[in-house]
């Protein structure tokens, strides 16, 4: 594992209160960063805290960045605690699959695209705003490796996904000369106590840990990955 130091740098960890986003949030702390996490409500709110303890260099905020304007408020709140935003780790997401694409609702489908899709567009779209006046950058989202192939009965998943990667790819090429860096990785299947209980009979052995990924989102966040730019990262695990 390496060890970064992020002293003096703003990072701020979207979906930070999910089994990945926790030891994503986790691993930037013992970094040295100063650390904006965000939460949807007042259970996530109490693991957050648990995260934080009491460290003076992290600050907790709550929205649905489905919502433009909670967004901006995000971004606005972070820059008034903390002066800047160095990096973001878009963590959010969500997965919904199991159905034809004649049997999908619209509710499913739209929600797919919001949490997956809408939240990297809204995110990057005032993130990267304050990137520009501060002249540099690291932006990494998380798509999934079933973004670049669907293999049925995921349609919405794979659509919004895959959404993410072409997204990443047309931003680095907006802002690649302004010293801003946009990537983003393709995780597996997560090992995650709830990946764990929905399929009790995988091998969890060939599973990809949050605590790889983070160090993936690390690396992507720090100078070593300057050269690194509109790429999608095969974090797969041994699956």
């Amino acid at each position: 594992m390496s060890n970064y130091d992020f002293s003096g740098k703003v990072v701020l960890v979207t979906g930070s209160s999910g089994g990945l986003g926790t030891e994503v949030a986790q691993a930037f702390l013992k970094t040295g960063a100063s650390i904006v996490l965000t939460y949807h409500s007042s259970d996530s709110l109490q693991s957050l805290q648990k995260i934080c303890g009491a460290a003076k260099n992290t600050f907790l905020l709550r929205g649905d960045f489905t919502k433009e304007d909670d967004v901006k408020i995000l971004v606005s709140e972070a820059v008034k605690r903390f002066g800047k935003v160095d990096v973001l780790a878009n963590v959010i997401g969500g997965y919904i699959a199991g159905k034809p694409i004649t049997e999908i609702d619209e509710k499913d489908w739209n929600r797919m695209m919001d949490i997956n899709l809408k939240t990297a567009f809204l995110l990057s779209k005032h993130v990267v705003a304050q990137m520009v006046k501060q002249s540099g950058g690291k932006v990494i989202h998380v798509a999934a490796r079933s973004g670049l192939k669907g293999a049925g009965s995921d349609a919405a998943y794979v659509a919004s996904k895959s959404g993410v990667i072409r997204l990443v790819e047309s931003l680095s090429e907006e802002v690649k000369s302004k010293g801003i860096n946009v990537n983003c990785i393709m995780p597996s299947i997560i090992d995650t106590e709830e990946n764990r209980e929905a399929m009790p009979g995988a091998d969890h052995a060939k599973w990809v840990t949050p605590a790889d990924i983070a160090q993936v989102i690390l690396f992507l966040a720090s100078n070593d990955a300057r050269p690194i730019n509109g790429a999608a990262i095969p974090v797969y695990g041994l699956a």
